[in-house]
């Protein structure tokens, strides 16, 4: 897996970019060179005054507990308790200082509240102070939007992914602008990339990448934001739990396949310590993986070539079965003993 995305990281970038005959203007120049000062000097998080960081999350998104500073307090949030009970005893057991772990439901502004309020209370170096919220929470739908019954079955996904992030961040935001703190937003490449039969999936992280670029505009230097737009990553979406067309989660192996077709699956660890050093770098945005950048000229500059090959190899005939199609027939055929880890060939996955 680290090799099949080495290679494209290396290969893919100027491959596609010379394709399209196009050269990255100045701009682009000065931010490279930006990242790369930013890498050599990053911010240390250990040094901030609070020490606290809150990642609000959900089944589908991961971020280990082993990626984090040791230094901060941090406060967990999500519907399963018995699950952050375990996250908070490996917290613990790698030396945080201070852990809360609060279940209840991100598109739920009561919970939001409850939760941030929670952390400050917790705290021991200032119960006033707040240094950096995460915004992970997330479900996937799937589904051709012609073979719907009834559009409201995936209002859900809008109140979790959409929603969700944006009532965690106003409840967060007073104690961020205190702090000149950061949000660290996941939503999805599937925000600029019309990937078929997740439309609404779709339309969640383009409404959420355009709130939080908005609200950037609107805050300025006073609270940081870095935009996470992961490609495949190694989770419990990747292992096949979709919002399905009756409104009910289920898992759903055979779809799985059918969307993820020829894309290669990252590792969750390497996407999670990719996403703490961006938000130390201070980077406005992060691709994981990082060839999956490369997408995003295609999509601008040759939009019809995108949406012509996701209709040849992603969309089923009128009548059929929507996992009968191309890309399903390219995962079984071997593709998924080389581009998934071993963690999604699994059927062990959470249901509830």
């Amino acid at each position: 897996m680290d090799l099949v995305n080495g290679m494209l990281n290396w290969v893919a970038t100027p491959g596609m970019i010379a394709s399209l005959l196009l050269f990255y203007p100045p701009y682009y120049l000065f931010k490279t060179c930006y990242s790369f000062l930013s890498y050599l000097f990053p911010e240390d998080l250990a040094a901030r005054s609070s020490s606290s960081l809150v990642p609000p999350l959900a089944s589908a998104r991961i971020w280990p507990t082993s990626m984090l500073p040791r230094e901060h307090a941090w406060s967990w949030f999500a519907r399963r308790e018995w699950s952050l009970r375990q996250v908070a005893d490996r917290a613990l057991e790698i030396g945080a200082p201070d852990v809360i772990i609060l279940s209840g439901d991100v598109a739920n502004p009561d919970d939001c509240n409850r939760f941030v309020q929670a952390h400050r209370l917790i705290t021991t170096a200032d119960a006033s102070l707040l240094d950096h919220l995460v915004c992970n929470a997330g479900i996937a739908s799937v589904g051709a939007f012609q073979d719907i019954p009834d559009v409201t079955n995936y209002s859900s996904l809008l109140d979790v992914n959409f929603w969700g992030a944006v009532q965690s961040t106003f409840a967060a935001l007073p104690h961020l602008k205190r702090t000149r703190g950061r949000i660290v937003v996941t939503a999805s490449a599937t925000g600029w990339n019309p990937v078929p039969r997740m439309i609404f999936y779709n339309a969640a992280n383009a409404a959420l990448i355009n709130f939080f670029e908005t609200l950037r505009t609107e805050l300025g230097s006073e609270v940081g934001i870095t935009i996470v737009t992961p490609g495949w990553i190694e989770s419990e979406m990747s292992k096949g739990k979709f919002l399905k067309d009756h409104g009910g989660v289920e898992v759903d192996q055979e779809f799985r396949d059918a969307q993820i077709g020829l894309f290669p699956v990252e590792y969750a660890k390497n996407c999670a310590r990719a996403m703490v050093q961006a938000a130390r770098q201070g980077d406005r945005y992060l691709t994981v993986p990082a060839w999956f950048r490369t997408m995003y000229l295609w999509r601008v500059f040759a939009p019809e070539v995108v949406e012509f090959c996701y209709r040849l190899v992603y969309m089923h005939s009128q009548g059929a079965n929507q996992t009968d199609v191309p890309s399903k027939t390219m995962a079984e055929g071997g593709a998924k003993q080389l581009l998934y880890p071993s963690s999604l060939r699994s059927s062990d996955v959470k249901n509830e």
